[in-house]
């Protein structure tokens, strides 16, 4: 069988798992490989906003993450490179672009809504002890 996982230096590999690995060593490369195509600053804060609002233009996700033209273009590319973003060209003057969020990213809809809930709570439970 073969998982994908980390060298101590972030680099991304394929190994063979002995047959008698734990659960826990399990969920461990679970979530690993989940962080190493959802991860980073940026990645879930395009995904929420493509999994819960539709398909966007380049410049409203630009307006919308705050993020720089060159880093939302980087991010939105490795996205598309991991099938979790579609690109579309529209024949328009100017030309547009349109991000929408695939099948395979709507299904870390219920993580999104997740994250959202604790990242609500959390922000209360800071106000409250300030």
């Amino acid at each position: 069988m073969f998982v994908t996982c980390y060298t101590k230096d972030s680099s991304y590999i394929f190994v063979t798992m002995a047959k008698h690995d734990k659960n826990c060593d399990d969920a461990h490369l679970a979530v690993q490989d989940t962080l190493y195509v959802v991860g980073g600053k940026w990645k879930m804060v395009i995904l929420s906003i493509l999994v819960r609002n539709g398909t966007k233009r380049f410049g409203e996700l630009l307006r919308e993450t705050g993020m720089s033209a060159r880093i939302l273009s980087k991010e939105l590319n490795e996205l598309e490179q991991n099938k979790l973003v579609t690109r579309k060209v529209c024949n328009t003057k100017p030309i547009t672009v349109e991000y929408s969020a695939t099948a395979y990213s709507r299904g870390l809809k219920e993580v999104i809504d997740a994250m959202i809930r604790w990242g609500r709570g959390h922000r209360k439970r800071v106000r409250e002890a300030a």
